[in-house]
């Protein structure tokens, strides 16, 4: 099977807050970053089924991180989910 990725992976490790209407706000943990999206590490957000809009902020940064708007990409059941930036 080939890589069919669009932008490298750079594994990353921060706390991250993702906000969903359904869910409200969950917290989680960055897997890897790329300049298309982010992995987040939290059983919670495999419920999101894919298409499924959510916005994202950095939690911990010395100043306030900025809110982006993502989508779901693809989920791990158990683990977490795979979000696109829309912004």
């Amino acid at each position: 099977m080939s890589n069919k990725r669009q932008y490298p992976r750079t594994m990353m490790k921060c706390r991250i807050r993702i906000r969903h209407a359904d869910l409200g706000d969950v917290y989680g943990q960055t897997r890897d970053l790329s300049d298309g999206g982010v992995f987040v590490e939290n059983p919670q957000l495999a419920d999101l089924p894919p298409g499924t809009e959510v916005s994202g902020q950095v939690q911990d940064m010395p100043f306030e991180a900025p809110v982006l708007r993502m989508v779901v990409q693809r989920v791990i059941p158990g683990e977490g989910a795979g979000l696109a930036f829309l912004d």
